[in-house]
């Protein structure tokens, strides 16, 4: 791959795994020192273990999103280890699939606060570090859910759709100091994380008989999505919600 991050740092929330930690891998392989945020510290340190024997640069750093502080102390960490932040990717989200009249307001809480409470703390603690230098790429990732109606996925859909309203915000407001912010919105994706749901085959054909391209994403398909839209490239693009759903979100 080409190396077009050489020198930057990148921190990626919900790296352990799933699309988090496949965005982590591509990061790391285009050059990228990468500070792997997230609940599970066991994943977190084989991911780094992972990037190092592949002479890469990465820091495990054990994070719940929805705490302030936490954020803060993880930020920081990246900064005092690699001298910087360059780049920063919000992938951290929980979803339930619940009817909305059987859902606890304590599970609604749950994703939002881990969707946009996550994104927000994560974007304001890096987003000091890009302002006052300058420059700095944000990538959020949304999801090709909040496009259509979604049934049984309310919280999901709703914070999703305002994680892409607060990508939108974040662009405009940061254009004059040199900091893009722009989103992808994925569809199903080939995952660790829904390896259960793809082995049942009843579930997986509705699936696929809702995406015109009748199959799934593979990670390497989000890699120069995400490349492009935090290498250097993109120095003009902000605000932009690039959707890659195998055409899911347009029926």
């Amino acid at each position: 791959m080409n190396r077009v991050l050489d020198g930057k740092v990148a921190v990626v929330t919900g790296a352990g795994r799933g699309l988090g930690k496949a965005m982590a891998l591509a990061l790391a392989d285009a050059g990228a020192s990468v500070t792997l945020a997230g609940r599970t510290a066991v994943h977190l340190e084989e991911l780094s273990t992972e990037i190092k024997a592949s002479n890469g640069e990465a820091l495990a750093c054990p994070t719940d999103v929805t705490d302030e502080a936490a954020v803060e102390r993880m930020v920081a960490a990246t900064v005092e280890t690699f001298g910087r932040v360059d780049i920063l990717v919000n992938n951290s989200g929980v979803l339930t699939t619940t009817p909305l009249l059987d859902q606890p307001a304590e599970d609604w809480d749950r994703i939002i606060d881990t969707n946009l409470r996550g994104t927000f703390l994560a974007t304001k603690a890096a987003g000091r570090h890009f302002v006052g230098q300058r420059s700095g790429k944000v990538l959020n990732v949304a999801s090709s859910f909040a496009l259509k109606g979604t049934p049984n996925h309310a919280a999901y859909c709703a914070s999703k759709a305002a994680v892409m309203a607060f990508t939108r915000s974040m662009a405009v407001e940061w254009a004059r100091h040199n900091v893009q912010v722009n989103a992808v919105a994925p569809g199903y994706f080939v995952t660790d994380i829904n390896a259960d749901l793809r082995a049942d085959e009843e579930f997986t054909g509705k699936v696929l008989k809702t995406i015109p391209a009748r199959r799934m994403g593979s990670p390497d398909e989000l890699a120069p999505w995400l490349l492009l839209l935090v290498g250097p490239q993109s120095e003009y693009t902000t605000g932009s919600i690039a959707v890659i759903d195998g055409g899911q979100s347009l029926q």
